[in-house]
C-alpha cells in the first residue's frame, strides 16, 4: 500500500507541503546571504585611515592605478548581491549551504585582510589572509556555474579580482 494514502494524505499535498517548507526555508537564507554581503560592504572600510601609512609603503609593479578600485567593488558587490538572490532562492539546499558557507568564509578571510594590512600592519598574516579568501571563492564560482553559467561568467572578475588584489598583498609584504 502506497504510504502515502495509508496515513491519508494525496501525493499532490505532500508534493505542495515540501514546496511551501522549502520556500519557507529560502527566505532565511536569502536575509543571511545579505547579510553577509552587507557586513562585507561595510566592514570593507572599516580599518582604512587616510594617515600616510599606505600611501608610505613601496608598492608592486603590478599595482593598478586607484581609479581601478572604485569601478570593480561597486561591480563585485553588485553581482555577489545578484548571485546571492538567486542561487539561494533557486538552487539545491546543499548549494546554497556551500555557497553561503563559502561566501561567510571568504568574507571572514577579506575582513581578517582589511584588520591585518591597515590596523596592525602585519602585511603577511594579510597577504595570508587574502589568499585564504580567494580559495573559499572559488566553491562560490563553481556552485554559480552550475547553476547558472552567464551567472558564473558575470562573477569571474571578482574571483580574479580576489586573486591579483591577494598577490598585492604578497607583493606588499615583500617590498616592505
Amino acid at each position: 500500500m502506497d504510504i502515502f494514502i495509508h496515513f491519508g494524505w494525496r501525493r499532490h499535498n505532500v508534493g505542495r507541503c515540501i514546496h511551501s517548507r522549502l520556500i519557507m526555508h529560502r527566505l532565511p537564507a536569502t536575509v543571511l546571504g545579505f547579510l553577509v554581503l552587507a557586513i562585507y560592504i561595510l566592514g570593507s572600510n572599516r580599518w582604512v585611515r587616510n594617515d600616510g601609512w599606505y600611501r608610505s609603503l613601496q608598492q608592486p609593479s603590478w599595482q593598478p592605478p586607484d581609479f581601478i578600485f572604485g569601478l570593480i567593488w561597486p561591480y563585485n558587490f553588485i553581482v555577489l548581491g545578484i548571485a546571492t538572490f538567486i542561487i539561494t532562492r533557486n538552487a539545491s539546499a546543499i548549494s546554497v549551504l556551500i555557497f553561503l558557507a563559502t561566501f561567510s568564509i571568504s568574507v571572514v578571510f577579506a575582513l581578517r585582510w582589511s584588520y591585518l594590512f591597515y590596523h596592525s600592519h602585519n602585511l603577511i598574516g594579510a597577504a595570508i589572509s587574502l589568499a585564504s579568501a580567494a580559495v573559499f571563492t572559488a566553491p562560490i564560482l563553481l556552485v554559480t556555474f552550475n547553476y547558472s553559467y552567464k551567472l558564473g561568467l558575470a562573477l569571474i572578475p571578482y574571483q580574479i579580482w580576489i586573486a591579483i588584489a591577494a598577490s598585492l598583498s604578497y607583493g606588499y609584504s615583500r617590498l616592505n
